[in-house]
């Protein structure tokens, strides 16, 4: 009997997912465990596996569309089986797919808004379920309104490389016309246009309009360089990832009011005592010194812990900390869970099992969600100074700049120490400026203070 793969669903706010590639094609012979297609949601990409056997008889979902979770992408069955009518393809609603994480095997996405107890859950493989087959079908998409031209129009357009849909037409309707095309061309002086055949042939195959290339052929002709430029400066959609953050920061950038406070803090002693750990045998990283401050000043001072729409205020117990990890494709902030309370060797395991598996495109949505204060360290990346975007949701995000040597006075004497800047952006609904001052303070102060760190290790 035909079984229906399906969308499957992940975490509790997951409403839809693009289908980003076919890992199989149709008359393909699909075992257990296969990875069929991969995904990207709006947190995260990931490979997901059939939990069925048999021919793959028809892709319902092409590569690039978006659809509801629990949706039908695909069809299995045995070899010479009918494929059911599509009037009794399965509603999304109808789909008996759980609630599931599937493994992300593949890029990380950014994060989604924190949760107000988030509290861990087991990673879960996704199962596309078998749909009953007596479900009434959903609704059809209507169908893309069809550019109005006759077919000598379209040819001529065509061949010589224009896009028929700036051609205004003056037929019924606005219908584009042959003659349409021809008073546009002489408009426009196509005829006078220099390209070779091969740029042409180009042009065409790739849809690009004769008139949006620049001529940079020794003789004032179009070549083939000049359409892949044309091709490079094509306006391409954002990744899904990068949709998400845009939409996110976007909105806690507009909508909530930050202020900035900057601290600059001495790393020397720090660093010496890390170099003194790590010749004994015990490695960390100075991201695990700085989220572990974090973390005990966070405890001090709750607000910062906290998040207002701007009516209530709502604190939270728990202190989960997010990190950003920059990837080729986009950010994400991984989340360490009830950091306050793990030790300083916990933490940095931690930060960098998460590291890595944000690196290697591992990352589980849970372990992406429901941080309530983020750091953003870009140490390694040679800047002095940046002021980073509140993660909506939260109230406050440090950023980390650089390490470097720098002359500052101390005793009265100028000395050379490794200085580093913290810049905290706060939101002025749920904290003033002194409360500012006096957190980033606090997180300086302990950064400096050997005496403490000798005693957390």
């Amino acid at each position: 009997m035909a079984q229906f793969l399906v969308m499957p669903k992940f975490g509790q706010t997951s409403e839809e997912a693009t289908l980003v590639k076919w890992r199989v094609k149709e008359g393909d012979t699909v075992r257990k465990g296969d990875v069929v297609f991969e995904i990207e949601t709006d947190k995260a990409t990931m490979e997901v596996e059939s939990f069925f056997e048999g021919m793959l008889l028809k892709i319902i979902v092409p590569e690039g569309e978006t659809v509801p979770v629990q949706s039908p992408v695909a069809i299995l069955g045995q070899p010479g089986e009918a494929i059911p009518d599509p009037a009794t393809w399965p509603k999304p609603e109808a789909s008996s797919a759980p609630a599931s994480t599937p493994p992300p095997l593949a890029s990380a996405a950014a994060p989604a808004p924190p949760q107000t107890s988030p509290p861990p859950t087991p990673e879960r493989r996704p199962t596309p379920a078998t749909a009953p087959a007596t479900s009434p079908p959903p609704p059809s998409p209507s169908a893309p309104t069809r550019l109005a031209a006759s077919p000598r129009a379209r040819a001529l357009a065509r061949s010589a490389a224009l896009d028929i849909r700036r051609i205004p037409g003056s037929g019924p309707g606005g219908r584009i016309v042959e003659k349409d095309v021809r008073a546009y061309m002489e408009q426009h002086g196509v005829d006078r246009i220099r390209i070779t055949p091969a740029a042409k042939q180009k042009a065409i195959r790739e849809g690009i309009h004769l008139l949006d290339l620049r001529p940079s052929g020794a003789d004032g002709r179009i070549v083939v360089a000049d359409v892949d430029r044309a091709l490079a400066e094509r306006p391409k959609p954002l990744s899904r990832m990068r949709q998400v953050i845009a939409e996110r920061l976007t909105r806690s950038a507009t909508t909530i009011p930050h202020f900035y406070v900057t601290v600059a803090v001495d790393m020397t002693d720090l660093l010496a005592f890390r170099n003194a750990l790590k010749a004994a045998g015990h490695s960390y990283t100075v991201t695990a010194f700085i989220l572990e401050a974090v973390a005990l000043t966070l405890r001090e001072m709750p607000a910062f812990n906290s998040v207002t729409d701007g009516r209530t205020a709502q604190w939270r117990g728990a202190i989960h900390l997010g990190m950003a990890v920059s990837l080729e494709q986009g950010l994400v902030v991984p989340v360490i869970r009830d950091a306050d309370r793990l030790t300083l060797a916990e933490l940095s395991d931690a930060i960098q099992a998460l590291v890595t598996k944000a690196r290697q495109g591992r990352l589980t949505p849970d372990e992406m969600t429901g941080s309530t204060f983020t750091v953003s360290n870009m140490g390694m990346l040679n800047v002095d100074h940046f002021t980073a975007i509140i993660n909506p949701g939260e109230t406050a995000i440090l950023a980390v700049a650089s390490t470097r040597p720098a002359p500052v006075v101390r005793d009265g004497r100028v000395v050379v120490r490794e200085m580093m800047n913290l810049t905290l952006s706060s939101d002025h609904r749920m904290v003033d400026g002194a409360q500012a001052a006096a957190f980033v303070n606090a997180v300086k102060a302990k950064l400096e203070d050997v005496t403490l760190w000798k005693s957390l290790t």
